[in-house]
């Protein structure tokens, strides 16, 4: 069945397990709770790496400022 359009059995078999868990049949995270994990980590990447440039920026213009 697969087969006979060009897609693995594995691909099948992983996309009805997908369907099952989205339907509520079996446990575990549907498609959008995944894609709310995957934007969710992407955004915290995002804010580490504002979180690190604005530390950097501080203590960059806190050394011209600190009294010598």
């Amino acid at each position: 069945m697969a087969s006979d359009f060009g897609v693995s059995p594995e691909s099948v078999r992983r996309w009805v397990r997908q369907a099952e868990i989205d339907d509520g049949v079996k446990d575990g995270l549907t498609t959008a709770e995944q894609s709310e994990v995957v934007r969710l980590r992407r955004d915290k990447r995002r804010l580490e790496m504002e979180v690190e440039i604005l530390r950097r920026a501080t203590a960059y213009f806190a050394k011209d400022v600190a009294p010598k």
